[in-house]
């Protein structure tokens, strides 16, 4: 009897929910990635195993996409997304449909209502306090902490240089760690003198844990992750609690120092230092922002500025390993810069390093640290082409198909040839958005090339940077085996979607010291 009361609700629910979902259904059936969409669970099994696997089978979609006008669909679940693969669709699309989709509610568990995932309501006068705090101005006087840092991040390397294979990704994830926190919250977290800290701990166990929970639907809902999920739950609850008690921390200090140094400015402004933090310009704002306003701002660029610059720097050492003649350009261009000093880069030295911002643009073409963005159609909206987004649809923009799209970047789109950005002009405006598109694109862009230039330009003057002993970089999917022997095999690496998109060999190289 209980069974047949369970199966009985069961055809009800799907009865109201495909009554419900009818417009999304019909526009599938005419968008619909290839395979068998199953009850309940949609196409999200194709999705299953490890996060390498996603990746190749979202390329694959993406790839599919190219065929079919630069728009396929498929459902998560009980979600239905459109995946755009073209630019000028998402060009039109990000800037006419500028809320976030549902998923967001999973980083806003850590995150808040943050400018990056908060609605829009909450998101469009933030926008308009921060983006003067991303003047040319400010990041100039940034450069001064990413150069301090370079230097400790280049003298711990001394460790491992000429003594094999290691992995690069600790190194520089501590090293935009402590960069992001002193630029962000005044604070020296010292991370590359003790990268086992629990701060960076915790951030790092909470990016795990949602970028597993991604690729469940079954696991969006709270009380059913809570129930079923009980383990990695409880986990991530703990990690969120250390983090957002150490970021209140630090903002009452932060405060406390603003009020009195405001009650003494006039006895003191002889030492006021050349440069504010972003939570102190955030304070000194016509805004009043308040204690978790303040944290949820500085949390994201923290949590954000950190991997973004690491995920960055750490793809473009790996290819310039496997492609010494670029690396040797990009050496030459520093000395032409620097002479033979080891003196700090400056605000000064950057724009001054052409062919090395070209290296690092096209790596970030390849492998962008963010391969896919979302927003929600909230009202029935027609693309150029003639077909219309109804209300409810979900969109899934992929920058990592975008571009490799050889529609924009040609038959060679799949090969790493930095003078692309030296000698050709793009082909559309959002055929290259490392850091997203239209009005709700990352402010921190700048902060990100920056921090990413300076790290890279005092790391390769003393090393030469050397290819893993043991890579394997064999492509894992059948169909990407013809690949294995033509040029197009050396500039793909296998990564993995994990919040930021991940080298699965974890960034392993070689250092060795120039002499």
């Amino acid at each position: 009897m209980l069974w047949l009361l369970v199966g009985v609700l069961l055809v009800v629910w799907t009865a109201v929910s495909r009554w419900r979902n009818r417009k999304l259904i019909a526009l599938g059936k005419t968008l619909s990635v290839k395979g068998i969409c199953l009850p309940i669970v949609g196409q999200a099994y194709q999705l299953l195993g490890s996060h390498e696997e996603a990746m190749i089978k979202m390329d694959k979609v993406g790839k599919e996409a190219y065929e079919r006008g630069g728009i396929v669909s498929m459902w998560q679940g009980d979600f239905f997304y459109i995946m755009v693969a073209d630019p000028e669709i998402a060009d039109f699309l990000l800037k006419t449909c500028l809320e976030k989709t549902d998923l967001m509610r999973l980083f806003r568990a850590l995150l808040g209502n943050g400018n990056i995932f908060a609605p829009v309501s909450i998101w469009r006068p933030r926008r308009k306090v921060l983006a003067p705090i991303f003047s040319q101005k400010n990041l100039n006087s940034f450069v001064e902490v990413f150069s301090q840092q370079s230097r400790i991040m280049v003298n711990q390397l001394s460790k491992v240089a000429g003594k094999g294979t290691f992995s690069v990704w600790k190194t520089l994830t501590t090293y935009s760690m402590d960069s992001v926190c002193e630029t962000t919250l005044g604070t020296q977290l010292n991370t590359q003198l003790e990268p086992e800290l629990p701060f960076l701990r915790n951030f790092e166990n909470c990016c795990r844990i949602d970028a597993k929970r991604i690729f469940e639907p079954w696991f969006y809902n709270n009380t059913v992750n809570k129930i079923l999920n009980n383990k990695a739950f409880n986990s991530y609850a703990r990690s969120k609690e250390y983090i957002w008690k150490y970021m209140d921390k630090i903002i009452l200090s932060k405060w406390k120092s603003f009020k009195e140094e405001k009650q003494a400015s006039d006895s003191n402004q002889g030492n006021e230092k050349s440069w504010k933090t972003f939570l102190e310009l955030l304070i000194e704002s016509p805004v009043n922002y308040d204690n978790v306003e303040l944290r949820e701002e500085t949390l994201v660029l923290v949590l954000a500025g950190t991997d973004t610059s690491a995920v960055g720097a750490a793809f473009t050492l790996t290819m310039l390993s496997k492609y010494p003649d670029i690396q040797e350009k990009v050496f030459e261009e520093l000395q032409e810069v620097f002479g033979n000093s080891d003196r700090p880069a400056t605000h000064e030295d950057l724009p001054r390093l052409k062919y090395l911002d070209a290296v690092i643009r096209e790596t970030l073409r390849l492998y962008p640290p963010v391969p896919f963005i979302t927003r929600k159609v909230e009202k029935d909206v027609t693309l150029p082409s003639g077909v219309t987004l109804t209300d409810g649809c979900n969109l899934l923009v992929s920058i990592w198909a975008i571009h490799r799209n050889p529609k924009y970047w040609g038959d060679d789109a799949e090969l790493f040839r930095p003078e692309r950005f030296l000698d050709t002009a793009l082909t559309h405006p959002a055929a290259y958005m490392p850091f997203s598109s239209g009005p709700r694109s990352c402010l921190g862009y700048q902060y990100a090339m920056m921090s990413m230039k300076t790290a890279l330009s005092t790391l390769l003057r003393r090393y030469r940077v050397l290819p893993s002993e043991s890579t394997n970089e064999t492509p894992k999917a059948q169909n990407d085996l013809e690949d294995a022997n033509n040029n197009t095999s050396k500039s793909k690496l296998r990564v993995e979607f994990s919040i930021m998109m991940k080298h699965v060999n974890n960034f392993e190289i070689q250092l060795e010291t120039r002499t």
